[in-house]
């Protein structure tokens, strides 16, 4: 595989600079909106189903959608396709359960996080305070995104790894603070239709077979002669799609991936509550298209062999060589734009609601409340917005430091070493919180905590199987010891510990009182509640019915 053209380094320069033009004027236009720290945090109530929806799917797909996936798909084949495309369905069935209720707090309380909105739901600031703090994982995730942009930098315009997160990191905050949400969301629509185009493109050199002499059936006949399990419906030593439990828990642990605060805060953007249908069934189109992406890395296998497991290239190498050695100079460069507009449309997401912790979470509904009470509240907007924008620049730096040590690791591996505790933990919080009412701040607190520290456990392999050896849990302890290698299947098994746990721990705890219920609960169920007697000595659980939250 020859070195890339200088011409394609030149094209790709232009069209950064141009699109690095782009964002910051998107940016200022988002600082224009900016008038106080709500704005900052949500841009409440102020763009369209349609517009959002592109934003929307730019902050759920990532560099582990653009760059991690195809990397697997080179390695492993088209059993990957299964994880790039039930991932999507995953993420929207959590919206499908959660987007009424996420919009409504944010109508009646004006909550601008996740971690506020279940503080409000459980009336637990303990529990708000956990989740935010737990929420710092998602430095993780950051991560991941910084060193997928940094690899195209590398890659397509020979910066070394290091200067290209630090320019990674400065186009961030360029424009993240200065606009805030409206300029995550502004430039999110525009990375967003770039996206789908991308996605496009790689499907139609797939299913040409583009840059392989015989086209389409001669592609797979390559990949036959290269590895035979590379076409077999599940990989037998692939870790992640080996067995049909893997390529369920993909799905199950991508359920609470759509609440997670970066995307969360999306649903409060939509102006008008009747469109969530549309917001949801838009985004939902769109995001099938996305994993369109995982077809050039079957291609780039079948086009270069082996050759980058080789010394100087890792999978990750996938797209960009490919669109290198495909496309003429001036397409390569500006695919490169479309890619890294992929990668930063989730990192900017992800500062805005990360720097929430600090701004939100803990200085305006902690530390305000118990040391600045009497304060003006416009003094306390005001610091409020200052925490942000100066918080913002603190976690692109911590990130920045996490995807430096990350280097070599698989884009979407290294997301989900960090991002998979937090929707392990925030199943049974978010799900039972928002399908029972009878669940309780007890029960939301210890699913919570049971959930991570479950992953964590899992993950690090901290359960050894020697110390089962001869009982009747031997066998269980061994294949709970082999999910440690699968940050989904860790993910999946947490989410269902925090669930379990929080209906137990909730069915031997006092119920939230009628009164709390009205509060946190949207208007039109509550005459569901309100008839509905809790008897200390007989429990009645309310299952609210799932139709009427959309």
């Amino acid at each position: 595989m020859s070195p890339l053209e200088p011409s394609i380094k030149t094209w790709s320069w232009f069209f950064l600079v141009l699109y690095t033009i782009l964002m910051f004027i998107l940016g200022l236009i988002g600082m224009k909106k900016v008038k106080n720290s709500d704005d900052f945090a949500t841009a409440r109530s102020s763009y369209g189903p349609y517009f959002l929806s592109f934003a929307l799917i730019a902050a759920t797909a990532s560099g582990g959608t653009f760059i991690g996936i195809p990397a697997l798909s080179y390695s492993a084949g088209v059993s990957v396709l299964w994880y790039a495309f039930s991932y999507p369905f995953g993420v929207f069935l959590g919206f499908f359960i959660a987007i009424k209720a996420i919009r409504s707090s944010g109508s009646e309380f004006g909550t601008r996080s996740i971690p506020e909105y279940l503080g409000y739901r459980f009336d637990s600031e303990i529990l708000r305070l956990t989740v935010s703090l737990f929420s710092l994982l998602l430095l993780f995730y950051l991560a991941a995104q910084l060193l997928s942009a940094a690899l195209m930098f590398n890659k397509i315009l020979g910066i070394e790894i290091v200067p290209a997160i630090t320019i990674s990191s400065f186009l961030l905050v360029l424009y993240i603070t200065a606009g805030g949400a409206h300029g995550d969301i502004l430039t999110d629509a525009f990375q967003g239709f770039l996206m789908v185009i991308l996605a496009v493109v790689v499907a139609c050199l797939f299913f040409t077979g583009e840059s392989v002499e015989g086209g389409f059936y001669a592609m797979f006949q390559r990949l036959e002669v290269l590895d035979k399990n590379l076409t077999k419906t599940l990989h037998p030593t692939n870790v992640y799609v080996s067995s049909w439990w893997k390529i369920m828990t993909i799905i199950i642990a991508h359920m609470p991936i759509g609440l997670l605060p970066h995307i969360g805060n999306k649903f409060w953007a939509l102006k008008n509550d009747k469109d969530q249908n549309k917001l949801f069934y838009f985004s939902f189109l769109l995001s099938l298209i996305l994993p369109c992406v995982a077809f050039g890395g079957i291609l780039a296998r079948a086009s270069f062999g082996n050759t980058l497991f080789e010394s100087g290239y890792t999978p990750n190498d996938a797209i960009p060589l490919l669109f290198a050695s495909v496309f003429p100079p001036w397409v390569a460069g500006l695919i490169v734009a479309g890619i890294l507009s992929a990668v930063m449309s989730t990192a900017d997401g992800l500062i805005v609601s990360t720097s929430q912790i600090f701004a939100n979470d803990i200085f305006r509904l902690s530390f305000v409340k118990r040391f600045m009470s009497d304060c003006d509240p416009q003094i306390i907007d005001r610091t409020a917005l200052r925490i942000s924008r100066i918080s913002t620049v603190i976690i692109i730096f911590f990130a920045g430091l996490i995807a430096w040590k990350g280097q070599g690791n698989n884009i979407a591996i290294l997301m989900w070493n960090g991002v998979g505790g937090l929707t392990a933990a925030n199943a049974g919080p978010l799900f039972l919180g928002i399908l029972w009412s009878r669940a309780t701040k007890h029960g939301a607190l210890s699913g919570f905590i049971c959930g991570g520290s479950c992953f964590i456990i899992l993950k690090l392999k901290l359960l050894q199987p020697m110390w089962f050896e001869n009982t009747v849990f031997e066998s269980l302890s061994l294949w709970l010891f082999e999910q440690g290698d699968n940050p989904f299947s860790c993910s999946s098994i947490g989410a269902f510990i925090s669930i379990i746990i929080l209906y137990f721990v909730s069915l031997i705890s006092l119920p939230p009182t009628k009164e709390h219920l009205k509060k946190v609960i949207p208007k039109k169920d509550l005459s569901e509640i309100c008839n509905t007697k809790v008897d200390s000595d007989k429990i009645n659980i309310i299952q609210f019915n799932l139709k009427s939250r959309l």
